[in-house]
């Protein structure tokens, strides 16, 4: 544990620094981190930048070899399964926004019983509990309960649910939680405010130090990432990285993950201020898998299915499938309640199918990685 946070520790670097030096990297930098046998932040910054895109063909087969090296050729399966769409947050760029007029559902027991009955239906084992950030509505005791009820179906159960304090997330490990995933968003402080007009989100030094208290509680895994499309991707992508080994580094005993989120289509009028398009998230990717061999990293439904095949080989370790965006949806669908469309539609079995077609096996219960 350190006694700074990373909070604390990111002061010593401007968004505005690491912007101009990501976009003035050259051939010879690119090289050199490609050459690294252990690369470090200096390489990451030069493989995620501009200079970086005319070795995208080299990045992505050594990320397939490293990819394969450490976790072979399976893919790890989940399912989100959202218990409630009420926020009391003000997020320009998600459907829940407090101040979107959509309906809004919050599972009862029985609900919850019946959504996952039709999940186990799908073959899946490993579930992803969701709900909007709303602490009145969803408190930590309704969470444990929703834990405590899908227990005995599930082999494996995470959640993506509002920043919590170290008591919570130990009574939710407690419970049988076994990972949470908590995004910043954006890592550029001076805007952060700009997206999160109102509501606990808008604190973000809180939330930045979120990941902190969930491995301070022992839970065995967390997840990172930013929101791509906010701010400029490869600064956000940088810091992202920054996150992770600060972590690694402090917070050891933990398993970590990245997740690589695009904006999509949601209830609201946002447009990306960052566009990024599927050859630099693959860019992104590979540059991530170089960087870091041991990183689990997922790719969900966001992302269409011709593209989410073309990645199964080069640095994807694990993804969704026959995903619904909206509380209640696998018992009956419901689009005025969605966060946000998916654009990989197929059936799980549709997906697997794919994945197995490639040559990999479909895994549907948690792995920790073996070292080669």
């Amino acid at each position: 544990m350190s006694n700074t946070t990373f909070y604390q520790y990111i002061q010593k670097y401007s968004w505005e620094e690491i912007h101009q030096r990501i976009y003035s990297q050259e051939k010879k930098d690119v090289e050199a981190a490609l050459a690294a046998e252990q690369p470090n932040m200096d390489h990451l910054l030069a493989m995620i930048s501009p200079a970086a895109e005319p070795y995208l063909e080299q990045m992505a087969q050594r990320s397939r070899q490293l990819t394969q090296q450490r976790f072979g050729k399976t893919m790890r399966m989940y399912i989100p399964l959202y218990l409630s769409n009420y926020c009391s947050n003000g997020c320009v760029y998600c459907g829940f926004n407090a101040k979107n007029d959509i309906p809004r559902k919050k599972l009862t027991k029985e609900e919850i019983i019946e959504e996952a009955k039709k999940i186990k239906e799908l073959g899946f084992r490993n579930l992803l509990l969701v709900t909007g950030e709303d602490h009145r509505t969803c408190p930590t005791s309704y969470l444990i309960e929703a834990v405590e009820l899908l227990k005995p179906l599930f082999d494996v159960i995470s959640i993506e649910v509002q920043p919590l304090e170290v008591e919570d997330y130990k009574a939710l490990k407690e419970a049988g939680i076994h990972a949470v995933y908590v995004y910043q968003e954006t890592y550029r402080e001076n805007t952060y405010k700009d997206y999160h007009k109102f509501g606990r989100k808008r604190n973000f030094q809180y939330r930045l130090t979120t990941p902190e208290r969930i491995a301070q509680a022992g839970v065995h895994k967390l997840g990172l990432g930013a929101l791509l499309g906010l701010e400029d991707w490869r600064t956000d992508a940088f810091f992202v990285g920054l996150h992770l080994t600060f972590m690694e580094r402090y917070y050891w005993k933990t398993q970590y993950s990245i997740s690589f989120p695009r904006l999509r289509p949601h209830v609201g009028n946002f447009p990306p201020k960052s566009h990024i398009n599927d050859r630099e998230l693959l860019q992104l990717i590979c540059a991530f898998r170089i960087y870091n061999p041991f990183v689990e990293m997922t790719l969900s439904t966001r992302e269409s299915a011709h593209y989410r095949d073309n990645l199964i080989q080069l640095g994807i370790t694990s993804m969704s499938a026959g995903s619904k965006t909206e509380p209640g949806g696998y018992a009956k669908e419901n689009k005025d309640l969605k966060q946000f469309e998916v654009e990989d539609a197929r059936t799980p079995k549709e997906v697997t199918d794919a994945i197995e077609a490639h040559g990999y096996e479909v895994v549907w219960k948690d792995w920790d990685g073996v070292l080669a």
